[in-house]
């Protein structure tokens, strides 16, 4: 199986000692490819200069995650955008709105994340998409950039069958990670992912966060990393009533048509 997996944390400190070596376990576990989500206006810089050190097999997102919204300033626009510049940068985001810890004021979180739309309009680059307690006003305010956006991809979809269907309806893909396998809060998507159409479907680990819970042997750490790409889309594979290669290669194709990544 060849994988891509859209959403891994790189840049974060849990993996400065060890690196290298997650890369290649992810390469031996068939990832041949991986986004670096960029989600802070420190980290986002990080993301491309690792993107740049690993050309071919590693991307780039740019972009404020609503926890870090207060540091969405004019001077860090611009610092986004000179970002999105460069070709390894292939996404604007992660961007988005967060209701359920508000680690940042609503109304600053609702500004970056209409600054970082503007940011897409005006480079014509997807969107990495962050949701979470935050529906209404979410699809709110994508609707008033409606017919202006490029292709967007909700990450990290844990959310209901309604927002499911909602995003769905408005030709968004969907990032399912190791959240399908927590048989605490996961287990209703399960029955959703059937409904997600192949073309819309991508997957991601959200590494370091989010350690499949089904992984056996458990590790006897609860760092998440690429290699275990591998399980998430075993386990979407049973739930979809697909066989894994199938899943795999429909992934793929579907991040590299999205993404604009080599094969």
């Amino acid at each position: 199986m060849q994988l891509i997996d859209i959403g891994a944390n790189l840049t974060h400190d849990s993996f400065d000692h060890d690196r290298d070596a997650v890369l290649q376990r992810g390469r031996e576990a068939g990832v041949v490819q991986m986004v670096v989500t960029g989600a802070s206006r420190a980290h986002s810089p990080q993301a491309l200069a690792l993107a740049q050190a690993h050309p071919g097999e590693l991307f780039a997102t740019a972009g404020v995650h609503p926890h870090h919204a207060t540091e969405y300033t004019a001077e860090c626009d611009a610092e986004m955008r000179a970002l999105l510049a460069h070709d390894e940068v292939v996404a604007v985001g992660e961007c988005g709105l967060d209701y359920f810890r508000d680690f940042s004021p609503r109304p600053a979180q609702r500004r970056a994340f209409e600054m970082q739309l503007q940011s897409a309009v005006d480079t014509g680059k997807p969107l990495f998409l962050h949701q979470r307690d935050a529906h209404d006003d979410f699809v709110a305010m994508m609707k008033n950039f409606e017919g202006r956006l490029g292709p967007a991809v909700v990450h990290c979809f844990t959310g209901t069958r309604e927002e499911l269907f909602a995003y769905l309806d408005r030709d968004w893909h969907i990032g399912i990670t190791g959240w399908l396998c927590d048989e605490r809060r996961g287990q209703h998507l399960r029955e959703l992912v059937k409904s997600i159409p192949a073309h819309r479907l991508m997957v991601e680990t959200d590494a370091p966060y989010l350690l499949p819970r089904t992984v056996r042997p458990s590790p006897s750490h609860r760092r998440n990393e690429p290699m275990y790409l591998a399980h998430i889309v075993q386990e979407l594979a049973r739930d979809r009533g697909e066989d894994v290669a199938v899943t795999a290669a429909n992934a793929t194709a579907t991040t590299r048509a999205f993404f604009g990544l080599p094969g």
